[in-house]
Order: structure tokens, then C-alpha cells, then sequence
């Protein structure tokens, strides 16, 4: 990440972050204490709000002014909460924002429950909308991410996993969701087709983009860095484009070798150590960064439609971001 990059966009938004933060809070209104427990334990654990943030001034490029953004772009973090639990439970993970997941300290029924709630909460806030768009915006996105997550699962392990494949599971785990933001936003300032096609583009792909620079992190980062523990993607099974890129570009000894390593149950530190030197000796790495990076090109070039404002510069910033952090 470039050096003051996300402080940058956390001094511009801050104002815009205090009141998300204030509004997830007065909308999780469960009816059960342990409800709210379990759901502030990973909402308030340090996101980010990269998803509320994007609805927020994807509304306002379009000139909406109207003040009920900031409500209305809860429903995109409590998706995305909602997917996390999901997702920890599913990949049977340990860490999560450097701290432990959710199932580890209550039980995994729980947790999934409680993830169905913030969905249901979500569902709930898109109808005070009263547009029908949106509604649909947002049933499409559970039904893709349901979707991708399935079909991730049904795929781990798999060791022939070709880009197009793992293409579609990040659209769908992934990109969906922040592009439903983007365009959502669209949608509730009443801008044309044009814009709202513009900032649907643009969400794509920054999500593919966000996700590949995930994949990378995976490989790059330390454990610190991450908050949970490198390699996490390969040791729960998982095929991802460094990975597939350096497989198939590899020579057949080291083919046989790599994946060998991946199908080892067993995590060696020191074999994913030399796994490692061989995504970047079959540029695995490299390709994944200029795929993210020609993802993040299309998706400022999707801004250019728009007259310049603080808003279309902060959406910049962002795809920017989407490749640039280290965490």
C-alpha cells in the first residue's frame, strides 16, 4: 500500500464513519442479548466499512441528497458480517481480524442463527427503501453468494481448478457484494441507466480486485499483518489465482512437488516457505497483481462519466486501496 493512502481515506471519510458506526449499532436491534453479542463480536472487530462507504458516495455522486444514505448502507455491512460467520464456520477457521472467531467462543449453531439474522436485517432495512430495485439488488446478492460459497466448497480440494472456475466463485463470493453497494446507490439517487451501469462496472471491479489482492496477502503477509494465519487459503483446500496461474506454468517435477504440498494435511511452515518461492519463480504473484491491477484501471475508467467532486475522487482512492494495502 502506498504510504498514507488508507490514512488519507480515513481522514476524508471519518465524519461519514462515525455515523456508519453509530447506525450499525441503533439497526441490530435483535430481540436476544446473545443475538447481539455474537453479531457485535465480529461487526465491531475493526472493519473497515468499505461497503457502506461505497454505497454512501455512490449515492452522492449520483447528487443524492436526501440524508437517509447512511441508514440504508448498514445493509451492506450486515451482508457482509453475515457471510463471515457463515464463512468461519464453513472453512472452520481459527482467527478472524486477529481475533478468535466467532464459533470458537460460542457454538457453531449459534453463530450460523445469528448470521441468518443479520441477513434477515439487511432484507428488513432494503424494504425501508420502498424500491423495489434495491430489493432486488440485494435478494440477488444472497442468492450469488450463497451460491459461490457452495460451489467454493464443492470445488476444495480440487487441484486441476481452472481461472474461469475460480473467476466465478470471487464474482460471486466477493464482487457481488460490493458492486450490489455501488449500484444500489445509484439506484437510490434515481440516476440514469448510464450511471447506474457506470457504478455497477465500477463495483465489479473493485471486488475483483479486493479479492485477488486478498489471494495475494494470502502468500505475501505475515500472520500480524493478515490477523489470522498465512496460507489459510491452500490448507482449507482452496485454489486461488497465484496458485493456479504458477501450476500451470510450471515444470512438470515441480508441478508433482507442489502439489504434493498441497494435499498435505499436515502444514509444513517450511515446505509452504519454498511453495511460495515457486509462485514467484512461475509468477504467480506477479500475474495476479497485474490482473487486480487491470481490474482497477476498468473500474476508474467506470468514473469518468461523472463530473469531478470529492466523491468521485474518494471512489478513485478506494480502487486504489482495493490493491494497495497490506491488510
Amino acid at each position: 500500500m502506498k504510504t498514507g493512502l488508507k490514512q488519507k481515506i480515513i481522514e476524508q471519510v471519518a465524519p461519514d464513519l462515525e455515523k456508519v458506526e453509530a447506525a450499525l449499532e441503533k439497526n441490530l436491534e435483535p430481540n436476544l442479548e446473545l443475538v447481539r453479542q455474537i453479531a457485535s463480536h465480529l461487526l465491531f472487530s475493526g472493519g473497515k466499512r468499505l461497503r457502506p462507504l461505497l454505497m454512501i458516495h455512490s449515492a452522492r455522486l449520483c447528487g443524492y441528497a436526501k440524508g437517509f444514505e447512511i441508514e440504508f448502507s448498514t445493509i451492506f455491512e450486515y451482508l457482509h458480517a453475515a457471510t463471515l460467520l457463515h464463512d468461519d464456520v464453513v472453512d472452520e477457521s481459527d482467527l478472524r481480524r486477529g481475533r478468535k472467531v466467532a464459533h470458537r467462543k460460542w457454538s457453531a449453531a449459534k453463530v450460523v442463527l445469528t448470521g441468518d439474522f443479520l441477513l434477515a436485517r439487511a432484507l428488513d432495512i432494503a424494504a425501508k427503501t420502498q424500491l423495489p430495485e434495491i430489493i432486488t439488488v440485494i435478494a440477488k446478492i444472497t442468492q450469488d453468494m450463497s451460491q459461490g460459497e457452495i460451489d467454493q466448497l464443492s470445488k476444495k480440494g480440487r487441484l486441476d481448478l481452472r481461472v474461469e472456475e475460480y473467476l466465478d466463485i470471487i464474482e460471486k463470493k466477493t464482487a457481488v457484494l460490493i458492486q450490489g453497494a455501488c449500484k444500489s446507490g445509484a439506484i437510490l439517487a434515481g440516476a440514469s441507466q448510464e450511471q447506474i451501469q457506470a457504478l455497477d462496472q465500477y463495483g465489479f471491479h473493485t471486488g475483483m480486485a479486493f479479492q485477488m489482492a486478498d489471494d495475494l496477502l494470502d502468500y505475501t503477509a505475515s500472520a500480524q499483518e493478515l490477523g489470522k494465519n498465512p496460507g489459510a487459503d491452500m490448507r482449507e483446500g482452496k485454489l486461488t489465482l497465484p496458485l493456479i496461474h504458477s501450476l500451470a506454468n510450471a515444470s512438470s517435477k515441480d508441478q508433482i512437488w507442489m502439489k504434493s504440498v498441497m494435499a498435505d494435511p499436515d502444514f509444513n511452515p517450511d515446505q509452504f516457505e519454498k511453495l511460495k518461492e515457486k509462485l514467484f519463480l512461475y509468477n504467480g504473484i506477479e500475474f495476479t497483481r497485474k490482473t487486480a491491477e487491470d481490474h482497477v484501471k476498468k473500474a476508474k475508467s467506470c468514473l469518468e462519466i461523472f463530473d469531478d467532486s470529492y466523491s468521485r475522487q474518494l471512489l478513485g482512492l478506494i480502487a486504489d486501496y482495493s490493491i494497495e494495502r497490506k491488510v
